[in-house]
């Protein structure tokens, strides 16, 4: 009797470069497709998944459509109420792409408007207990109010942004990453990982804010030496 046939190699990866496209390439076309915006209109997409349909949307739409208008709030207040997420990260507000910027106008509206009864939106009214704003890569932000320790996540995380191959291989530099030098991205992003890491003792961390104070319940045991 023969062995079972095991899967080798990274699933993220084959499925973006193979599987992805087969299946499901041409119905994000013919969607795209059908909702070509007019001249002057804007699409918004949300729970983008695989990135299939987005690519084949934003293959109509230039860099930095997307707008902080009621429209796309009550959208994103319907997915809140949806939902119901009990905390909510977004954006920092300030970015070099203006569309990051906008999202992160956009959910902290939403995240406002879904727990009003009388909003129009479809669901029962939620509000998500706390808002945190991601700091990662950010070189003109505040000290952050807490740094998450994610060493045992970091390798994963990174293998999932290079899923996207054709998007980040070879590079330096992407988004709000600015490059180190002639250093690989994937290099790059655990050096920042480090910087935040080392504020808490750890290997790799990564940076939130929060507009409130955060609770203590214990005050002989927090961590993080101080000298």
């Amino acid at each position: 009797m023969s062995a079972p046939t095991a899967f080798v190699g990274s699933v993220p990866e084959h499925y973006h470069r193979y599987l992805g496209p087969m299946l499901f390439e041409p119905y994000a076309r013919d969607l795209a497709a059908r909702l070509r915006p007019p001249p002057g209109g804007r699409v918004l997409e949300l729970a983008c998944g695989t990135g299939i349909v987005t690519r084949a949307v934003a293959a109509g739409l230039p860099d930095g459509a997307l707008r902080n208008t009621i429209e796309a709030v009550h959208t994103v207040a319907g997915l809140i109420r949806r939902l119901q997420p009990r905390t909510v990260i977004l954006h920092w507000p300030e970015g070099r792409h203006p569309d990051h910027r906008e999202a992160s106008r956009i959910g902290y509206d939403a995240c406002f408007i879904a727990g009003l009864s009388r909003a129009p939106v479809d669901g029962e009214p939620h509000r998500p207990a706390k808002i945190v704003y991601a700091l990662a890569y950010r070189e003109d932000t505040v000290r952050p109010t807490f740094v998450l320790d994610i060493t045992e996540q970091l390798d994963r995380k990174i293998d999932a942004i290079f899923a996207y191959g054709t998007q980040f291989e070879g590079r330096t530099a992407m988004g709000e990453v600015f490059g180190g030098g002639e250093r690989p991205l994937r290099e790059q992003l655990k050096a920042h990982a480090a910087h935040w890491g080392s504020l808490i003792r750890r290997p790799y961390g990564e940076p939130y804010w929060t507009r409130e104070t955060m609770q203590v319940d214990d005050l002989v045991t927090l961590p993080v030496n101080s000298i």
